[in-house]
C-alpha cells in the first residue's frame, strides 16, 4: 500500500467520526498516533544497541503492547479503547515526571502529550485508524524515509485549515532560502517561530552530502534549535524531526519572545538563522518591555526581527521571510529596528515573492532577506521573482516550485541589473527614513513610484467613482 494511500485512509475514516471537527483536529489526531508509533520503532532500536535503555513509558502503554491488532479478538477497540486512551495512555503521559537529568530523547514525550489531545469519540474507528498506521514498519529505514515525503503532504493541509496555516511554510522556500545560506557541519542553525520544523529538516537534508563519519551527522543533530509557541505545531516539528532520526530534537516549546534580549550571552548566539515569523499578530505588553523601548512594538514580525540581532553570532547569516509592510511602515519600532539592522549588519539581498505563495491560508505577498552580521550594509539587491508563463499569481492549485528559484540561482554570485535585480545604495535608503520599498526603475514609471500617499488616495477615491457611475447607469437600464 503507498503511503499516499495510507493517510487518505486514515483521513476518510476521521471524517466519520463526530468528535473531528476540521483539518487541524484531524491532523493533530493524526500526528499524536503517528508519534507514539515512530517512538515505539526508534525505542526498538535504541533497544537493541543499548543493553540497559529503559523507556520512560510505562509497559502498559508502549504501542507495541497496546495498539497492535494480532486478529486474535484481544485487541483493545470500542468503548474500551477509548477509556484506555482518555484515562490511562493521556493522563499518565502528561504527568511523567521530568527533571534536568532526563534523557532527552526521552523527555520530549511529556512535551509532546502536555498539549495534545484525543478528539476522537468512536472507539471503532480510533482501532481502524491505529490498524492502518500499523501497516506502515517504521522500524526499516528506507520505509521510514519515504514516509518523510508524505509526512509533507500532511503538513500541507495545514495550509488550508484556517489559522493553522501560518506553521507551515512551503518546502520550496525553505529548501532555496537554506542553500543560499549554505550552512555547513559544526554551524549552529536555530528557528526561533519554527512551526512544523520545515526550515530546520531543509537544513538536515541540505547537510546530508557534507556526512564523512557517524560524528558529522550528531554533530548536525546537536546543532539543530527550535522553539515553538502553540502546540499542534510543536507536536508536528517533534515528529517530523524524530522522522529525519533527530532521535533529541533541541525543539523547546514556549515563547522566543518572553526572555529580556539583555539576558542574552555568547552562547545563545548561532551561526546560521533561518525563519518565518508569525506577522499578523499582537504581542501583550509583558513581552514588549524585553525589548529596548526604541524598539517596542505590538507587531511580533518585528519583534522577531529585533531578536534576531541580539541572537546571531558574529559573522553569522540569517534568511528571513516577512511581509510587504515590514519593507514599508515607518512606524517608529519599525523604522528603529530597520536602522538598527541596516548599521549592525549587512543586508545584502531582498528577494520580492509574488502574491500567492503561502495560498490559501494568506495572499499577502512576502519577502526573503537575506543579512549577515559582517558589518554594516553599503548596498541593497533586489530580485523580484518572476511568475511562470501564463500565471497571474501563485495559489493552492499552481504553487510555487522548487525549479523555478533556478533563476535566482543562477543570478546570485554574478550579480547584473536587469528586468528582475536592481541595486539601492544605503544613502538612498536612509533619506527615505529606512523605508526598504523599492522597485525596479527598469520595470517601473518613475513617476507613478514617487506619487504621494494623497496622489494615490485620490486616484483610487476616483476610480470608485467611476466604478459607482457605471453601476447607476447598469441598474437604471435594468429598471
Amino acid at each position: 500500500m503507498g503511503i499516499q494511500t495510507m493517510i487518505k485512509r486514515i483521513q476518510d475514516i476521521m471524517r466519520q467520526d463526530s468528535g473531528v471537527d476540521g483539518d487541524a483536529q484531524r491532523i493533530s489526531q493524526i500526528v499524536w498516533l503517528l508519534f507514539l508509533k515512530v517512538y515505539d520503532a526508534k525505542e526498538e532500536l535504541w533497544e537493541f544497541y543499548e543493553e540497559d535503555y529503559d523507556s520512560i513509558i510505562p509497559e502498559e502503554l508502549r504501542w507495541r503492547n497496546w495498539a497492535i491488532d494480532e486478529k486474535d479478538g484481544q485487541a483493545l477497540t470500542g468503548i474500551e479503547l477509548l477509556e484506555f486512551v482518555n484515562n490511562q495512555l493521556f493522563p499518565t503521559l502528561k504527568e511523567l515526571v521530568v527533571d534536568e537529568t532526563t534523557d532527552r530523547r526521552q523527555a520530549i514525550v511529556k512535551d509532546v502529550f502536555e498539549d495534545a489531545y484525543n478528539y476522537m469519540k468512536n472507539g471503532t474507528l480510533l482501532r481502524q485508524v491505529i490498524n492502518v498506521l500499523n501497516e506502515v514498519d517504521f522500524t526499516e529505514y528506507e520505509e521510514r524515509h519515504s514516509f518523510n515525503d508524505l509526512y509533507e503532504t500532511i503538513l500541507k493541509d495545514l495550509q488550508s485549515a484556517g489559522n493553522a496555516g501560518e506553521f507551515y511554510t512551503p518546502r520550496p522556500v525553505t529548501e532555496f532560502l537554506i542553500e543560499m545560506l549554505n550552512p555547513q557541519i559544526g554551524e549552529s542553525i536555530a528557528d526561533f517561530a519554527c512551526g512544523t520544523g520545515g526550515f530546520l529538516t531543509s537544513g538536515i537534508s541540505y547537510m546530508e552530502n557534507q556526512i564523512k563519519t557517524p560524528e558529522d551527522k550528531k554533530t548536525i543533530q546537536r546543532n539543530l534549535f527550535g522553539i515553538e509557541k502553540k502546540p499542534l505545531p510543536y507536536l508536528l516539528a517533534m515528529t517530523n524531526m524524530i522522522l529525519h532520526d533527530v532521535d533529541s530534537p533541541n525543539i523547546i516549546h514556549g515563547n522566543s519572545l518572553s526572555k529580556h534580549v539583555r539576558d542574552y550571552k555568547e552562547e545563545d548566539r548561532f551561526s546560521v538563522i533561518a525563519m518565518n515569523p508569525p506577522y499578523g499578530a499582537v504581542e501583550s505588553d509583558s513581552i514588549k518591555i524585553n525589548f529596548p523601548v526604541e524598539m517596542q512594538t505590538s507587531e511580533t514580525a518585528d519583534l522577531f526581527m529585533a531578536l534576531i540581532l541580539y541572537r546571531l553570532k558574529k559573522n553569522g547569516r540569517v534568511g528571513v521571510v516577512l511581509p510587504d509592510s515590514f519593507l514599508f511602515g515607518d512606524d517608529s519600532a519599525k523604522t528603529a529596528i530597520k536602522k538598527r539592522l541596516l548599521e549592525e549588519c549587512n543586508l545584502h539581498t531582498i528577494i520580492r515573492l509574488p502574491e500567492g505563495v503561502f495560498s490559501p491560508y494568506t495572499s499577502i505577498s512576502t519577502n526573503l532577506l537575506f543579512f549577515d552580521k559582517t558589518g554594516p550594509t553599503q548596498e541593497i539587491w533586489y530580485f523580484e521573482h518572476p511568475l511562470p508563463n501564463g500565471y497571474a499569481r501563485y495559489s493552492k492549485t499552481r504553487p510555487l516550485r522548487k525549479s523555478e528559484f533556478e533563476v535566482e540561482k543562477a543570478w546570485w554570485n554574478n550579480r547584473e541589473e536587469n528586468e528582475h535585480a536592481w541595486k539601492i545604495s544605503i544613502d538612498k535608503v536612509v533619506k527615505e527614513n529606512y523605508n526598504l520599498n523599492f522597485h525596479n526603475s527598469r520595470t517601473v514609471n518613475s513617476e507613478e513610484e514617487n506619487k504621494s500617499a494623497l496622489e494615490l488616495v485620490q486616484e483610487i477615491k476616483q476610480s470608485q467613482t467611476k466604478v459607482v457611475n457605471l453601476l447607476l447607469e447598469l441598474e437604471k437600464e435594468l429598471l
